[in-house]
């Protein structure tokens, strides 16, 4: 088993379960979000929260296997060690703005659903006053 393929097989382990790990949270929590923006609507909301999460899995998993590859020859612990280590940093920092970006798309969501959700006012306004005319 050469160094390289010791390299590939901990990349493989450390960032399977890492896009496992943030996609189970983001399904676990976004459930939340989205039963609040589709209120009354809980199969809508769990399925569009199940549809995100599977284009997070296709999106991350997919860039996982295309950045296994490496042009250099790895030789020794410490090449193995720093490689690796690069490799799952870039993972991390894509899960994280991956991660970020749902949680803007959730909160933009809940907002626009908020939004009109509102009740209108009971009376419009009809006219303006200023502070001396209160007294």
């Amino acid at each position: 088993m050469t160094d390289t393929f010791v390299a590939y097989l901990l990349y493989v382990a450390i960032t399977v379960p890492l896009v496992v790990y943030v996609a189970r949270t983001l399904h676990r929590h976004g459930a939340l979000f989205m039963r609040e923006v589709f209120a009354g609507r809980e199969a809508l909301a769990d399925a569009v929260n199940h549809l995100l999460v599977v284009g997070f899995y296709l999106l991350n998993l997919g860039y996982v296997a295309l950045f296994l590859r490496t042009d250099t020859e790895i030789v020794g612990a410490a090449e193995v060690t720093e490689l690796v280590s690069r490799k799952v940093g870039v993972v991390a920092i894509v899960l994280g703005t991956v991660h970020l970006a749902n949680v803007f798309v959730f909160n933009r969501f809940r907002r626009n659903a908020e939004l009109h959700h509102a009740p209108e006012l009971p009376v419009q306004p009809d006219a303006w006053t200023t502070v001396a005319e209160q007294r």
